[in-house]
């Protein structure tokens, strides 16, 4: 059987493709790039150096990812969300968290709960001098800690399918007014169950959290129903 060398041109295809889809996928999480934008390939392809082909693949796949739509005769363009993309991700949301919090409380992990516990003494600390880009960070290390303990295979699908998607919508949420001060309440409600090994309660916090945020984010929705 004959093995690919470093110097393959099936092997350097399949990596250019994927560091092609990861750098797209990165810039338009991070907001490099605004809902509506088009993503050309032929601007794409001169600026990373690479041929049309990859960056072709990579944007198929991320209109898969519901990043980009694909429209003939306009190419690519950066996707938005609508009012019932929000409302049926935070229902996934809910579920699949819910059932983390209450697995990481049942779990038998004390390493972990310590790092939760720094997790919130981190959080208090950068609300407090408002350091907004820390908070977000901590928040997404948080909703990390969480997930670790999903112990099921469909609901790491699920978590991997969210996580871009959860990241793009978590800045403008948390921009909203009073919201930073409110999650890091709920986080510590959270925490404290976790803490006590007390998974329905862990579970009921955390879904009354999701239920919370996504009520803040419709209530903030802009007026023409994509953000």
């Amino acid at each position: 059987m004959m093995v690919a060398s470093a110097e393959s041109p099936v092997l350097n295809h399949m990596q250019l493709k994927d560091l092609v889809y990861e750098h797209l996928r990165r810039s338009i999480i991070e907001g490099e790039y605004e809902v509506g934008a088009a993503l050309r390939e032929v601007d794409i392809s001169t600026s990373l150096g690479v041929s049309k082909t990859p960056v072709r693949e990579a944007l198929v796949r991320l209109q898969s990812d519901r990043f980009v739509e694909l429209i003939p005769y306009r190419g690519a363009v950066v996707t938005g969300y609508s009012r019932r993309d929000v409302r049926e991700m935070y229902e996934v949301r809910e579920i699949v968290e819910g059932r983390c919090a209450a697995r990481m409380a049942e779990a038998d992990d004390d390493g972990a709960r310590d790092e939760l516990q720094n997790n919130l003494k981190d959080t208090w600390d950068a609300v407090s001098r408002g350091d907004v880009d820390a908070v977000i960070d901590l928040f997404e290390k948080f909703d990390g800690l969480i997930y670790a303990h999903a112990e099921n295979r469909w609901f790491a699908d699920l978590i991997d399918d969210l996580e871009g998607h959860q990241r793009r919508i978590g800045r403008p949420t948390v921009e909203i007014p009073g919201r930073i001060e409110t999650s890091t309440r709920q986080h510590q409600a959270i925490c404290d169950a976790i803490l006590a090994r007390d998974a329905e309660t862990a579970e009921a916090a955390m879904r009354e959290h999701v239920r919370s945020v996504l009520a803040d984010r419709l209530g903030n929705f802009p007026d023409d129903d994509a953000a």
